[in-house]
């Protein structure tokens, strides 16, 4: 989770009728673990109640095959408490502009990661 905290954007996966979508989102770490993103884009997410799904976020050095990659699989629900969504509405910006962004919290249930080890050298002509 330490690292997630240090990415600043990632992609969620959920399922648009009844295909898997994925789209890319800021996000917050709290404490506790939760992942905290604003967006439009969550169909099927009602104001109560919750849906499965999956966030990843990376660093990977596209040169030296360096890096890191963490999954987080949980229930996301949108955040309704007048304080608190003030407070994320205020720190965290949505990257699509739409004037239907929710704050949303997703429950880190299942958190599963990879480092990413040096490239192998080129090998060389004889």
């Amino acid at each position: 989770m330490g690292l997630l905290a240090t990415a600043p954007f990632g992609r969620i996966v959920f399922t648009s009728n009844a295909l898997p979508a994925v789209r890319p989102v800021n996000h917050l770490v709290e404490p506790d673990g939760s992942v905290i993103v604003r967006t439009s884009l969550l169909p099927g997410l009602r104001s109560t109640g919750s849906v499965i799904v999956a966030y990843q976020a990376d660093a990977i050095d596209p040169l030296q095959w360096l890096g890191w990659s963490v999954v987080v699989t949980g229930p996301a629900r949108t955040v309704t408490a007048p304080d608190v969504l003030a407070d994320y509405e205020h720190s965290l910006d949505a990257f699509v502009a739409s004037g239907n962004n929710r704050v949303i919290v997703i429950e880190p249930t299942m958190v599963t990661g990879v480092r990413l080890v040096e490239r192998p050298p080129e090998p060389t002509a004889r």
